[in-house]
């Protein structure tokens, strides 16, 4: 019998990933590369740090910034300070030069307004230093009481309001333009007087001196015309370090509306996702630990980067992948694995390859006919022949469309009766059996009108009915991103403000409802009359883009307008939140994982794989059919569950199959399937396969306990596949599974009144639910087991029962 490692199912998955990485191949030979690529210097205080990385032939990066030759032309230009740090001096244009042991590199630079010391900007020079002093974080005066009597806005989302309480509140004495010094604002976290967050910074801390600065010059407001924050970057995007101790400069580079950029390294908030792996210091020092990958945050306004640290014990060899790429996936995975050190596990049995695929393309076991005739085949394209023919069966639609209505949140509710719900349904499932383009979908629903049951894809407007709601909804679905948590503030970890949320929520502020002639139908419509407003200021929001411009509407139709940017080629979350959610159909987790939860600080683990496979969704038209055939031909898809030693602890780059329980409604239908039982569920015949039950209030009592989701909300984590102590106790001895092992129409009572013998029996059981046939070992031990018995119908029973409780049957492998 396989051994599955039960232990597996239980990794935890916290390893925070990047977007902004690029994981390619080692190179071929050493390369030098400074950054930033190219240097800007906009005013007297305006320094950068330039870092310089050595990439050797292995991968293996190395900062040799202080053991390089940098020069500057013209000479005069700029004055070069400790660590690589450039100070300019007068205005021009011109090379920076950088040579280490031979290599060379050369960097762009320009030096603007030399001579101009600007004033403080409480924007863009306090409001960092407040954040960077961890002031305005929710432990401190950033929470929504804020402490002892100051109250500061989370993150810094609301400067009119920081400025009037640091400079009009508790009489004016937080500063003191008169005596910058006796400021409460610089005594507090200097220690000059009582302060329940301590120290925050010393007298010499530059912090210090840009707060006494600004009171100093009058402690003033901004001008209107102040230039924004656009963006920033963090500097490496990636490095791999070896051996335990190495160190890595990073910088961070801010962008503002007026085209200038700006060194924020020392004004960022900088983290690491795990400090045993690598440690960051404020400077922005990294140091690395043990084995591993890891990702160094930076935050700056509202905006939030990541860079990946590898980090792999000194002297560790390359490793090649033991088979050739089948295709892209395979490439594309196995540069990651070739960065980490680790390889890819052997391919799996015919006979694991055999049930894993059916489980995962349609939802159901082979039957005994199709697992001999698989496994007696030699020929070496059957396992692409069998995914062809998967593709084509209608449990393909079964599944899909289950996996679809649990995002769109098909059930019964107070605002969705059963019929609309079952038209809602039945219209999904025709445009996954007619092969409808997913964009081609999405933009059906976005722009739906008129009755909910003669339109059936106008019940998405019934499922909620508030603008935020919509709006949070179509976000997490169809983009993967959640921006919920801007509804109140400006989002902590990523780049989502208050005004995005209640911007991209005013698409959804004038969809119509009205009573039809049928009581029971309720009509959407554009009802061309409507706004959303932000509760911070009463402003009213023009409709907006994620991440993106402000569109033109005039005559249109707001959610049209949303559709077609959102299914538009070069949108950047939808197609590759598609191709994301159909990989961890078949590998049990994301490239993002959760797929619904894409933020900075959870990007991808393999952001090339993720662009590629959402280009490709794109190229094919948005065929879901042809992006899981070039999954499941793959030879990552095809490895066995068992770990070669060095890739063991890595659970996130796909070096080898994680073992899956199965989801409920598949879990119930193998059962049933197994031992010839049938189901009733309501609305549906008897003998109708779990995943066919429409409304996500099933009343089914195993699909509730095995983790269904009752689809209140589009989470990805409504779903629970984890196993349970109910789960186990129910396998054992609930009734689902007494009742289907004594069917009187079942496998077993069939085999009986056949007077199959024993090892037919036990052949034709492990045929149907493992997808192979038993050992001579397992053959014999319940042979033996069945003949001692007193009573062999009930030892049957009880083989079945056995078989129907092992690890192997209620986990995919």
């Amino acid at each position: 019998m396989i051994r599955i490692p039960y232990g597996t199912y239980f990794r935890s998955l916290v390893l925070a990933m990047g977007f902004v990485l690029l994981f390619s191949p080692a190179t071929s030979a050493d390369s030098l590369r400074a950054y930033p690529a190219h240097v800007q210097l906009d005013n007297a205080r305006d320094p950068s740090r330039l870092v310089v990385v050595r990439t050797l032939e292995d991968g293996v990066t190395i900062d040799v910034t202080k053991a390089s030759k940098i020069s500057v032309s013209p000479e005069n230009l700029v004055r070069i300070g400790e660590h690589g740090v450039l100070y300019p001096v007068v205005d021009g244009e011109g090379t920076i030069s950088i040579e280490h042991e031979g290599e060379t590199s050369s960097v762009p630079i320009t030096v603007r307004n030399a001579g101009l010391d600007p004033a403080m900007s409480f924007r863009n020079d306090i409001e960092p230093v407040i954040m960077r002093a961890g002031c305005n974080t929710g432990s401190c005066h950033g929470s929504a009481q804020g402490k002892n009597g100051f109250l500061l806005s989370l993150f810094g989302f609301d400067p009119p309001r920081d400025y009037y309480r640091l400079t009009r509140e508790s009489l004016g004495r937080r500063v003191n333009t008169a005596i910058p010094e006796e400021s409460l604002m610089l005594l507090k976290p200097t220690g000059g007087v009582d302060h329940d967050g301590g120290i925050r910074f010393e007298l010499d801390d530059p912090l210090y001196v840009m707060l006494r600065r600004w009171i100093l010059e009058g402690a003033k407001d901004d001008p209107a015309d102040l230039p924004t924050l656009t963006g920033i970057s963090i500097y490496p995007e990636e490095v791999v370090l070896e051996g335990e101790g190495s160190v890595q400069q990073f910088i961070v580079q801010a962008r503002y509306s007026d085209g200038t950029d700006r060194d924020v390294t020392d004004l960022a908030i900088l983290s690491s996702v795990d400090d045993s792996i690598v440690k960051i210091a404020g400077d922005g020092l990294a140091t690395s630990g043990t084995r591993g990958e890891a990702f160094i945050m930076a935050r700056f306004g509202t905006f939030a980067v990541v860079s990946q640290v590898i980090s792999i014990p000194a002297g560790e060899p390359l490793r090649e992948s033991p088979l050739a790429p089948a295709n892209y996936v395979d490439e594309l995975v196995y540069a990651k694995h070739k960065k980490l050190r680790i390889t890819a596990a052997t391919p799996s049995t015919d006979e694991v390859f055999l049930r894993r695929a059916y489980l995962d393309v349609v939802g159901v076991l082979p039957t005994t006919d199709e697992a001999r005739a698989f496994l007696s085949d030699e020929t070496p394209d059957k396992r692409n022949r069998l995914i062809e023919t998967l593709l084509d069966r209608p449990e393909f639609i079964d599944l899909w469309a289950m996996k679809w209505a649990e995002l769109l949140r098909v059930r019964t509710s107070d605002t969705l009766d059963a019929k609309g719900m079952h038209r809602y349904n039945d219209w999904l499932r025709q445009a996954l059996q007619s092969n409808k383009p997913m964009d081609e979908l999405t933009r059906e629903l976005l722009t739906a009108e008129g009755g909910n049951f003669s339109s059936p894809a106008a019940n998405f407007y019934l499922v909620e009915s508030e603008p935020k709601m919509m709006a949070e909804n179509v976000a997490q679905v169809f983009m993967g991103v959640q921006i919920k948590c801007a509804q109140c503030h400006n989002h902590p970890f990523e780049r989502w403000t208050m005004d995005d949320y209640y911007s991209f929520s005013a698409f959804f502020a004038q969809v119509g409802r009205k009573e039809s002639s049928d009581p029971r139908e309720t009509i959407i419509y554009n009802s061309r009359s409507g706004e959303v407003k932000n509760p911070r200021d009463g402003k009213v929001m023009q409709p907006k883009f994620l991440g993106a411009a402000v569109p033109e509407l005039e005559g249109r139709d707001r959610r049209a307008v949303l559709a077609e940017w959102l299914t538009s080629g070069d949108n950047p979350w939808f197609a590759k939140n598609i191709a994301n959610r159909v990989w961890e159909q078949f590998f049990g987790q994301g490239i993002v994982d959760l797929p619904d939860d894409v933020r900075v600080s959870n990007p991808p683990s393999n952001p090339q794989l993720l662009d590629e496979l959402g280009r490709r969704l794109v190229a094919y038209r948005y065929d879901l059919r042809l992006l899981i055939r070039d999954i499941c031909t793959s030879n990552t898809y095809q490895m066995s569950t068992q770990a070669p030693p060095e890739s063991a602890q890595d659970t996130r780059n796909f070096a080898y199959a994680q073992v899956r329980r199965l989801p409920s409604e598949i879990l119930l239908d193998a059962i049933c399937q197994v031992t010839g039982s049938k189901v009733k569920f309501a609305l549906l015949p008897m003998g109708a396969r779990a995943v066919q039950v429409a409304n996500g209030a099933s009343g089914n009592y195993f699909l509730d306990v095995f983790g269904r989701p009752t689809r209140v909300t589009a989470c990805t984590s409504e779903r629970r596949n984890e196993p349970t102590l109910a789960q186990a106790l129910h396998l054992i001895n609930g009734d689902t599974m007494t009742k289907a092992i004594a069917s009187p129409d079942g496998r077993l009572a069939k085999a009986r009144a056949a007077e199959m013998d024993t090892l037919d029996i036990v052949d034709d059981l492990y045929l149907a639910a493992y997808g192979r046939n038993p050992s001579e070992e397992e053959s014999a031990r319940l042979i033996s087991f069945a003949a001692d018995a007193e009573d062999r119908d009930a030892a049957l029973e009880d083989i079945y029962w056995s078989v129907l409780n092992s690890k192997e049957f209620v986990f995919n492998h």
